[in-house]
């Protein structure tokens, strides 16, 4: 009895097929996942940025109704003493000052090896 003609012919893919697919994914994998783990640290930074930047905008309404800089405390529920503002998650708030002329705050992630970053308004800004 002969075999149909849809069993004959190569069935399934040859184990040096299957290993150059494995080694493939294997390249594409060394080159994405340090890409992604940059892409992250990043994002981490930019959120200490952010976070200085809304405190900065925050920071010069509150001096044109006040005439003074008040110094910005976090608490532990990310919350800060400024009204409606939470600090993005793993920021860090490490020391703030304020006072008549002017503020500062340093801020930084353990996951950004870039920072902390520091706003200070004498300055000009972010250094």
């Amino acid at each position: 009895m002969r075999c149909p003609a849809t069993l004959k012919g190569p069935r399934g893919f040859t184990i040096i097929e299957v290993l150059m697919v494995v080694a493939v994914i294997g390249i594409l994998a060394a080159i994405a996942i340090p890409q992604f783990n940059s892409y992250k640290e990043k994002s981490y930074c930019a959120a200490i940025k952010s976070d200085l930047a809304n405190i900065a905008r925050y920071q010069e309404d509150y001096f044109e109704q006040n005439k003074t800089y008040v110094a910005v405390t976090l608490n532990a529920d990310r919350s800060s003493n400024l009204s409606n503002f939470h600090w993005s998650p793993g920021v860090t708030l490490v020391s703030s000052a304020g006072d008549l002329s002017s503020w500062s705050a340093v801020a930084g992630h353990p996951n950004c090896s870039s920072g902390p970053f520091t706003w200070d308004s004498a300055a000009g800004g972010m250094r």
